[in-house]
């Protein structure tokens, strides 16, 4: 009996301690589980959690829970503040935003938010000081560089930190800031944008364009990510440099993961060919499947409020078009090989199948 195929570590999987040099991408509001990330562990690769709308409390729970699930590394992200969000909105203005989106609240028969709903998110400090405390294997940050005093703790801790660059500039500031790891995220990804050293419309730079240069330019480990959901794109990451790959929207297919039911049909099909930048869903550019909302509203995208705000009103139209099995009003985060995402049996179905199509395609 032959031998399961298998890949080298790498880098990044030497750095971490996992086997395989595969990454499950963190998704936030609600899109990862426990039981994603464990799976993806426990198989090899490095799952992550995308906790940045978690309370200090909550994120206090979610290391111990991903420790009772797996023995093996895991990651658990946070989303760095961006100037300007966290603020409220005069009553006036709020208004106007909760006005603009009255007509799907109606729609869909949920109560239109008020002031006392729309709450800052949580406070970043404190989340980063519950997450040190709890100290998982691996932190990994999105938009922009670690705080000091979290790189120092987390070395005396032996956690790994890991930054996400979305241009060459802004890996040299992560790597200058002390990261042990660089997640090189080209503009195919799926889901939010986290560009922080200039605007996202200057930061658009294509995976398999910013993973050479973003090699070139850093000496730590570096992980693309990005428009990856086969093995075929494993196996190009690596050849262009990358010490591992990060795939988003191919685990959001598999069953473990907190998405949809409306959200997973969506990928794997021909509508999902196509995706678009938006700010509409929650006030920050995020990249997903277009729908009815997204081209009702598209006149309106530098016009709704800032995150978390704008993510505050649009919270119940999310929730009930995806209780109530209605696409076109639902988030469809996704990446632009979203095509080949296909709705996956199990997460570790779909990683023993990324092995077997890499080594394939390496040869």
């Amino acid at each position: 009996m032959s031998a399961h195929p298998t890949l080298p570590p790498g880098r990044f999987g030497e750095l971490v301690g996992v086997p395989l040099p595969i990454v499950q991408g963190p998704f936030g509001g609600g899109l990862s589980s426990v039981e994603l990330a464990a799976t993806v562990s426990e198989g090899g690769g490095l799952g992550s959690y995308g906790a940045h709308i978690h309370t200090p409390e909550e994120i206090t729970a979610l290391v111990a829970r991903l420790r009772a699930a797996t023995g093996r590394p895991f990651a658990v992200n946070l989303w760095v503040p961006q100037e300007g969000e966290g603020r409220g909105l005069p009553a006036a203005a709020l208004a106007e935003h909760v006005e603009r989106l009255r007509p799907y609240y109606e729609e869909l028969g949920v109560r239109a938010p008020e002031a006392g709903d729309v709450r800052a998110r949580p406070d970043f400090d404190e989340q980063l000081d519950a997450l040190l405390a709890a100290a998982p294997p691996v932190i990994s940050l999105v938009m922009g560089p670690p705080p000091r005093r979290l790189v120092t703790e987390a070395r005396r801790r032996g956690i790994v930190v890991v930054g996400t660059a979305t241009t060459v500039d802004e890996a040299v500031a992560l790597e200058q800031a002390g990261v042990d790891a660089v997640v090189a995220s080209g503009s195919d990804a799926g889901g939010h944008r986290g560009a922080f050293l200039r605007p996202v419309r200057e930061s658009l730079v294509g995976t398999f364009s910013l993973v050479p240069q973003v090699a070139d330019a850093v000496p730590v480990p570096v992980v693309a990510a990005g428009g990856i959901a086969d093995g075929r794109g494993v196996a190009a990451a690596l050849a262009l440099g990358a010490d591992a790959v990060q795939i988003g929207t191919g685990f959001l297919a598999a069953r473990e993961s907190g998405a949809s039911d409306v959200h997973r049909r969506a990928l794997g099909t021909p509508r999902s060919r196509t995706t678009v930048l938006t700010r509409l869903f929650s006030g920050r550019t995020a990249r997903g499947i277009p729908n009815g909302f997204v081209r009702d509203m598209a006149a309106h995208e530098e016009h709704v409020p800032p995150y978390p705000v704008q993510n505050a009103l649009m919270q119940p139209i999310r929730r009930a078009a995806a209780e109530q099995g209605r696409p076109e009003y639902v988030n469809l985060w996704a990446g632009q090989a979203a095509a080949l995402a296909h709705e996956s049996p199990s997460a570790a179905a779909y990683l023993s199948a990324l092995v077997e199509q890499t080594v394939k395609a390496t040869g």
